[in-house]
């Protein structure tokens, strides 16, 4: 199978996460642009190359296709970038023309802009450092009641709003090549969302014009990977904490089971009716009433039970925490861990993010069909080091980027006597941040 591959940006859960998990089928050509050509935090992404590559690309199978990638620059450029609504419109119709000569079948995915509610701007125009939680407040209140008297400058605000605007069209834009044929499968994504906002009315107005909307961002291009590979798959979730499955994740506007489904879906799995049906359980590490979040410190209860990993092929989304794993509960899963039967483990970012790419991978290695082992383990040991390694144990002991061989050293040794032997890693800050690391085997 031939697959085109173009991520949001250049971080290592967009970009790399997606050869890791190709590699673990060897019958998979994937087909991906030069990294360099992609935006950081503050980079751009190099568009006409990226355009130029995706004219000059040999007859593929499927499309997998970031948007924002090729109409802004990236998922960041998409809230900052300056150019005006006819502008993107010339760089989108560049785009239909190269979509309409491939004849492959494109799986693409827009954002509908986030809403934030701090002041910081790593990732907004420089006014969000003075007036973020101000614009959030007027989103969500505009939303609930209709009208809202704000302290914004006008000309803040207006900039704001037409921000929005602009990109709201250009999403009703993808929304008619839908229609027209040119996309097969179309996902507007909602980051950071809440239950009332600007984001969440434009979301609600484009499914009344047919569109699909999920609550995620990041793993959608992967979900979308894992739909382009079409083998059916029964799954059963199980819930480490089933009477709370009705609670909501940070950042996300539904539950942790309705995220749960809605990733299932949109990776092309069926729901299996019960445990003996299924080909593959979903271990759900859910949290009780309030998700933990390692970055802000917000706490909630461990795990705290006996988990028995089950005898069929399994995959675990330890989603109690945001940001990292639940401490407690990897170590109850790692001794436990067969090779024949584990599927997989993801416990980074957001509920959706987890999900998401834990079952690209499940995808690829159940229809494999010439399965790479020592890909399938590398992509194991390369999660467990920066979810529970790095995210849930030694970046609480770090200030600020630095090297941290030594502090990930004891949690190498864990993972060497499960998965076998491998070269030290190394251990790099591709934003220059301490949110994420890369870890390099």
């Amino acid at each position: 199978m031939k697959i085109c591959f173009i991520p949001i940006d250049n971080r290592p859960v967009c970009y790399s996460l997606a050869k890791d998990i190709c590699a673990i089928d060897e019958s998979i050509e994937l087909y991906i642009p030069p990294r360099e050509w992609f935006g950081d935090l503050k980079k751009t992404a190099h568009i006409e190359n990226i355009l130029k590559w995706l004219q000059d690309l040999p007859p593929v199978d499927s499309i997998i296709l970031s948007l924002d990638t090729v109409a802004y620059g990236g998922l960041i450029p998409s809230r900052r970038c300056p150019e005006t609504l006819d502008e993107l419109r010339k760089r989108t119709d560049s785009l239909k023309e190269t979509l309409l000569n491939k004849k492959a079948k494109v799986y693409a995915f827009s954002s509908i802009m986030r809403i934030s509610n701090n002041n910081y701007n790593e990732e907004e125009k420089e006014y969000w450092a003075d007036w973020g939680k101000k614009i959030f407040e007027y989103s969500f209140n505009f939303h609930k009641f209709g009208k809202y008297k704000t302290e914004i400058p006008q000309e803040i605000l207006e900039d704001y709003l037409n921000t929005r605007e602009r990109n709201f069209e250009i999403n009703k834009i993808y929304l008619d090549w839908q229609k027209e044929g040119i996309i097969d499968t179309l996902i507007f994504s909602k980051d950071d969302c809440a239950e009332y906002g600007l984001n969440v009315m434009e979301a609600k107005e484009l499914e009344t014009l047919g569109g699909t909307t999920k609550t995620g961002a990041d793993e959608i291009p992967l979900a979308l990977l894992s739909r382009a590979i079409k083998k059916d798959i029964k799954v059963y979730p199980v819930y480490t904490e089933p009477e709370y499955k009705n609670s909501i994740s940070n950042y996300e506007d539904i539950s942790i089971e309705k995220s749960v489904l809605s990733q299932l879906e949109l990776g092309g799995f069926k729901i299996a009716e019960s445990y003996d049906a299924a080909d593959l359980i979903l271990v759900v590490n859910n949290f009780i009433e309030k998700q933990g979040e390692l970055v802000m410190g917000w706490a909630t209860k461990p795990f705290c039970g006996d988990f028995f990993a089950p005898q069929k092929p399994y995959a675990v989304a330890d989603v109690r925490f945001a940001n990292g794993a639940d401490i407690r509960f990897a170590e109850e899963l790692l001794p436990q861990i067969n090779q024949e039967n584990f599927y997989g483990y993801a416990g980074w970012n957001t509920s959706a993010n987890t999900l998401g790419s834990l079952l690209a991978g499940v995808k690829v290695r159940f229809s494999a069909e010439k399965y790479n082992e020592k890909a399938f383990k590398r992509f194991q040991i390369i999660r467990f080091l920066d979810d529970w390694a790095y995210q849930a144990n030694v970046r609480g002991q770090i200030a600020s980027p630095c090297p941290i061989e030594e502090l990930m050293h004891p949690y190498e040794k864990k993972l060497k006597d499960i998965f076998g032997d491998f070269a030290s890693p190394k251990y790099t800050y591709p934003w220059n941040r301490k949110f994420e690391i890369e870890v390099n085997i």
